[in-house]
């Protein structure tokens, strides 16, 4: 068995137990690690098992995680994981949560990817391009913003450039087909790399957040920058991407804007 299949049964094992897990909602421990930040048993449960499987794998890297199992440290080799993207979603019974891991060489990423244990859909990249269930995925062709769909997120503790957001918001409401919101910011990138929705930007993201996602969106042909068109999207504050029209025209609207 190869290492990259080896990746992928661990995250479906673990996408597995979170489904498990989720049926016993009312008995799950959850904390507050901040303002409006949750964190449960299955979030710990769920990235020990994945730098663990991912250790045996790849004995080399070293780990960038959100719920700190592991000490972070970046090296010539490193995964960046969320163990659960959605945690609100998952803790509410709702159905829009994600697994989201990217291996980085050489502060480069060489593979993503974003599972979706309720739907068994894995969106995966590599050098080769993206695929969702192995079949290959690209960004969509729409260049006409009046004709999309834009994914966001909405700011839930940082809120002092919430007048600047709440303009783009609308903005994009006015001129598009609709904003979503998934909850799951891997979620969002990954829909935007098939196709689903034409753009996706945020403000106050963790690299394990977009990570995955964003490595993603670039194999299936699309455009990824911060708010000020620079690379900074990882472990910077903002994240604008889309296919590469879509993401010019936001970047326009977001121009206006003092963040």
């Amino acid at each position: 068995m190869d290492s990259l299949t080896r990746v992928k049964e661990l995250v479906c094992t673990v996408g597995s137990f979170q489904l498990s897990q989720q049926k016993e909602l009312p008995e799950l421990k959850v904390e507050e690690k901040s303002f409006n930040q949750l964190v449960s048993y299955v979030d710990k449960e769920s990235e020990w098992m994945l730098v663990e499987g991912l250790k045996g794998i790849t004995p080399n890297a070293t780990f960038i995680t959100e719920e700190d199992t592991v000490e972070n440290i970046k090296s010539d080799e490193y995964w960046i994981i969320d163990p659960l993207d959605g945690t609100t979603n998952y803790l509410f019974g709702l159905d829009m949560f994600s697994i989201s891991i990217a291996y980085y060489k050489k502060n480069k990423p060489v593979y993503a990817n974003v599972y979706l244990p309720v739907k068994d859909e894995m969106f995966e990249a590599d050098e080769n391009g993206a695929t969702l269930n192995g079949k290959p995925i690209q960004v969509s062709s729409r260049y006409r913003l009046s004709e999309t769909l834009i994914a966001t997120g909405f700011p839930y503790y940082n809120f002092n450039e919430l007048s600047s957001y709440l303009e783009v918001l609308k903005t994009l409401m006015e001129g598009t087909k609709g904003l979503r919101r998934m909850g799951s910011a891997a979620i969002d990138l990954a829909y935007t790399a098939c196709g689903r929705f034409d753009g996706f930007f945020e403000l106050n993201l963790s690299p394990w957040d977009v990570a995955a996602g964003a490595y993603i969106i670039q194999q299936a042909g699309g455009t990824v920058s911060d708010f000020n068109g620079g690379d900074d999207f990882v472990f910077g504050n903002s994240i604008l991407a889309g296919n590469t029209a879509i993401h010019s025209e936001i970047k326009k609207i977001i121009d206006q804007y003092n963040f």
